[in-house]
C-alpha cells in the first residue's frame, strides 16, 4: 500500500488520499486484489499470470527460469493479504479494460499491472565504461577530469516499467535525469591521445537544503520509522492538511506557523508520547495483544496510570498540569533581530520586540516601556523558511501605511479605520481598551469591532467613512414577503452578493445591490426559478411518457453524478 501511495504520486501526481479511493473503487469493481497490505507476496496464480504475461508481451527471454518471491523489510508488517496486483488467474492488458475504465482509474491500474508483470521478469543487462582525462595546466597544477557511459544491452523488465524517483536535491535531480536516459554513449577514445585544453574552470558547488516532503516522500518515511500502517497513510496526510499544519506547493508539503506551534508543544510537554520509537513499540504492543502475547487492560493501565517498573510516566500525570501551560510562549517562535511571530487565534502575525519593549518568552510589557509593540498579519503566501527578520519589518511598515482613519462614528462614537489585512482590504471600528482594573469576564472576552470587508470595485485609498458604515451595517433587512411574512435580508458572502430568506437564497448581480435592492425588486428574483443550487429547476433532457400506473410524468434529466430517470417521486 505504501508503495503503490509513492508511486501514484510520483508518476501520476495522486495524493495519498485520491489514490486509496481509486484503489477503492478498482477493487469493489473487481480489477485489482484487496489495496489495503503491507505483503510483498504473490500467489502461486498470480506470479503465474504475470510470468505468462511478460513471455506473451515481450518474449520468452525476458522471463527468468524461476519465480521471482520478495520478502518484506518490515518486521511488523500485516500480510494476512497478498500483494496488490490485477485481479483474477489471468490478468486484464491495460488495452483491454480501456473500454471499462477512464482517467485516474485506467491510469492506476495500468501502474499496478505494469508494476506486477515487472517483478517476474529478468534483470536489466549494460555495460559502463568510464574514462579520465589528465592535464597539465600552465600554472603548474595537474587537473584530472572524468566521464561515465552506460549501454543497456538488455532492458529486461525495464521494457515493462521503472520506478520513480524522488529528487533530493540539484545534484541528484542532474543524476536523475542522466539516469532516466536509456543509454549515455562516450566518444571514441584511445589511451594515451593528446586532447586540447581551451579552458579551465573550477566550478563552485553550494550545499542545498534539503528538500521539502511530498506525500510521497513523507509516506517513504513513515515507513521507514514505523509510524502507523500503509492503510493509515492516506488519513494521516489528509488530518495534517485539513488542520492547517501544512499546505500544498505544488507537490511540496509546506508547514505552517501553527504547525511550529503545535510541534513545540507537543516536544515539551508531550516529548514521549510523540517519540519515533514510542510509535513504534506501540505498534508491536498492540500487535502481541492481538496474537494474545499480551494482556490489553495491563497495558493500558501502564500507559494511563504509569509503569513504576521503568518510571515511565502515565497519561494521566502528563495531563495534570495542562492548566499551568503558557500558550502565548508556545506560540510565539523568535526569528531573530528583534522580531518574533506569535500564532493567534486568528492566524499567525509579526511582532517587533524593541529594547524595553515585549519579552519575546512570556509577551509581557518590559518595564519602562512606552509603547506598544509593532504588529503585522503574515498572509499564506509567506511560509516560515521565507520569513526573514528584514521581511517583517516590512511588513509592519506595509501595515502601518495601510492603517488610515476615516471618521467617527457618530452613533458609537469609536473610531473607523480602513486597512490591509490577510484576506484583503477592509474596514474596522476601534474598540476603547477597557480599563486596567476592569475584571475580564467571558462576556466582555466576547465584544468583537464590526468588520466589513470592502467591495471588489472599492479602492482602499479613496473609500471613506459614509461607505464604511453602510458596508458595517450589513446584512442589510430588505423588508417581509407579504404572503409568508418572511424577512428577506440581502448579504455579502464568500461566493458574492446574496438575497435571503429562510433557506432560500438568490444571487444577485452586483454587490451594490445590496444596498439599493428594493422589496418590490426581491419579490420579482424570488418569482423566477432558481438557476443554482440543487433547487435550480433545470429542463429535461427528454420526456418519456406518463407512468401507466401512478400517472406521473417520467424524464430523462442531468444531475450532479450523471443523467437519470424520474417519475417525480423515485430516480434511478
Amino acid at each position: 500500500t505504501s508503495t503503490l501511495q509513492q508511486e501514484a504520486s510520483r508518476k501520476l501526481r495522486l495524493s495519498a488520499a485520491e489514490t486509496m479511493r481509486v484503489a477503492q473503487r478498482l477493487y469493489e469493481n473487481g480489477f485489482i486484489t484487496y489495496m489495503r497490505t503491507d505483503s510483498t507476496v504473490l500467489s502461486e496464480s498470480a506470479l503465474s499470470a504475470a510470468r505468462a504475461q511478460a513471455r506473451e508481451m515481450y518474449g520468452a527471454d525476458h522471463v527468468p527460469s524461476e519465480p521471482r518471491r520478495y520478502r518484506s523489510s518490515n518486521p511488523g508488517a500485516q500480510e494476512a493479504h497478498e500483494a496488490i496486483r490485477p485481479a483474477g488467474e489471468r490478468f486484464r492488458s491495460p488495452a483491454q479494460v480501456t473500454g471499462q475504465l477512464r482517467g485516474a482509474e485506467l491510469a492506476l491500474y495500468d501502474l499496478i499491472w505494469k508494476r506486477t508483470v515487472a517483478s517476474q521478469m529478468a534483470d536489466a543487462v549494460g555495460s559502463t565504461a568510464t574514462v579520465k582525462v589528465g592535464a597539465h595546466l600552465t600554472d603548474g597544477r595537474v587537473a584530472e577530469f572524468s566521464a561515465s557511459g552506460t549501454v543497456i544491452t538488455f532492458r529486461g523488465f525495464l521494457a515493462a516499467y521503472e520506478e520513480g524517483r524522488d529528487e533530493e536535491d540539484t545534484r541528484r535531480k542532474k543524476e536523475a535525469k542522466l539516469a532516466a536516459q536509456e543509454e549515455r554513449r562516450l566518444p571514441i577514445l584511445v589511451e594515451g591521445e593528446s586532447l586540447t585544453t581551451q579552458r579551465v574552470e573550477a566550478d563552485g558547488h553550494e550545499t542545498t537544503p534539503p528538500p521539502r516532503y511530498t506525500e510521497a516522500t513523507l509516506v517513504k518515511a513513515l515507513e521507514e520509522k514505523r509510524i502507523g500502517r500503509p492503510s493509515t497513510y492516506a488519513s494521516i496526510l489528509g488530518t495534517i492538511q485539513d488542520r492547517g499544519y501544512v499546505s500544498s506547493q505544488g507537490s511540496a508539503l509546506v508547514p505552517s506557523w501553527l504547525a511550529f506551534a503545535v510541534t513545540r508543544l507537543m516536544e515539551e510537554h508531550f516529548s514521549r508520547l510523540v517519540d519515533y520509537d514510542f510509535t513504534a513499540s506501540m505498534e508491536s504492543d498492540l500487535d502481541d495483544i492481538a496474537r494474545g502475547d499480551a494482556h490489553r487492560v495491563e497495558w493500558l493501565r501502564r500507559f494511563y496510570f504509569g509503569d513504576e517498573a521503568t518510571s515511565a510516566e502515565g497519561l494521566r500525570d502528563l495531563v495534570a498540569d495542562l492548566g499551568d501551560i503558557d500558550a502565548r510562549a508556545i506560540s510565539t517562535i523568535d526569528i531573530g533581530d528583534g522580531m518574533v511571530v506569535r500564532v493567534g487565534r486568528y492566524g499567525p502575525y509579526v511582532e517587533e520586540v524593541a529594547p524595553g519593549g515585549v519579552d519575546p518568552t512570556t509577551g509581557e510589557m518590559a518595564e519602562g516601556a512606552a509603547t506598544a509593540p509593532r504588529r503585522a498579519t503574515i498572509g499564506d503566501e509567506v511560509p516560515p523558511a521565507d520569513l526573514t527578520p528584514e521581511m517583517a519589518r516590512q511588513l509592519l511598515e506595509a501595515s502601518a501605511d495601510d492603517g488610515r482613519e476615516l471618521g467617527v462614528d457618530p452613533a458609537s462614537g469609536h473610531p473607523i479605520v480602513a486597512r490591509a489585512g490577510r484576506y484583503g482590504p477592509y474596514v474596522t471600528e476601534v474598540l476603547p481598551d477597557p480599563p486596567a482594573d476592569a475584571p475580564r469576564t467571558r462576556k466582555t472576552a466576547a465584544v468583537k469591532p464590526r468588520t466589513a470587508s470592502l467591495f471588489k470595485d472599492m479602492d482602499l485609498s479613496t473609500i471613506d467613512l459614509e461607505t464604511a458604515l453602510k458596508l458595517m451595517s450589513l446584512p442589510r433587512i430588505v423588508g417581509a414577503h407579504p404572503e409568508t411574512g418572511a424577512e428577506i435580508t440581502a448579504q455579502n458572502g464568500r461566493y458574492g452578493p446574496y438575497l435571503k430568506m429562510g433557506t432560500d437564497s438568490r444571487s444577485l448581480e452586483t454587490e451594490s445591490q445590496l444596498f439599493d435592492i428594493t422589496l418590490d425588486e426581491a419579490l420579482a428574483i424570488y418569482a423566477q426559478p432558481k438557476t443554482r443550487g440543487r433547487a435550480a429547476a433545470k429542463p429535461p433532457l427528454k420526456e418519456l411518457g406518463n407512468d401507466p400506473v401512478s400517472g406521473r410524468p417520467v424524464t430523462v434529466k442531468d444531475g450532479r453524478f450523471g443523467a437519470y430517470v424520474t417519475d417525480g417521486e423515485t430516480n434511478a
